[in-house]
């Protein structure tokens, strides 16, 4: 049984994992959770990113909505070319589907999101143009 719970985490995070995000100095992931949703071809995944001060993920996009919430420090979104959006922890801001968004941590520390997908089954969760 223990065996069996080891297999299944490292399938999970084997899936999770971005290779274009692995990349990027400064950055971090920390997959928690990927499930199927009632609704057929959709899964929610949730992921812990953390900032290292000055760190940038730059432009990308996903195969359904975000929901971004700033668990410490301050994060500069822009989303689709507009203007910057700032936020605090405590903050959250939602990024509508296949929607193409950056963030970088303006604060003066380390900064962390808690990003909450609901995607398309099977299809890669960060796609960079």
């Amino acid at each position: 049984m223990k065996n069996h719970a080891i297999v299944s985490t490292l399938v999970l995070l084997g899936l999770l994992a971005t290779p274009a995000w692995a990349q990027l100095p400064g950055l971090s992931r920390t997959d928690l959770l990927k499930q199927a949703l009632s609704v057929p071809g959709r899964e929610v995944v949730q992921v812990r990113v953390a900032f290292a001060p000055g760190a940038f993920a730059p432009e990308h996009r996903h195969p359904g909505e975000e929901v971004a919430y700033v668990l410490e420090g301050t994060l500069e979104y822009r989303l689709d070319g507009g203007l910057p959006i700032v936020l605090q922890a405590g903050e959250t801001l939602f990024i509508p589907a296949g929607a193409l968004h950056s963030a970088r941590n303006v604060g003066v520390g380390k900064a962390s999101e808690l990003a909450t997908y609901v995607v398309e089954t099977g299809k890669p969760l960060v796609v960079r143009p």
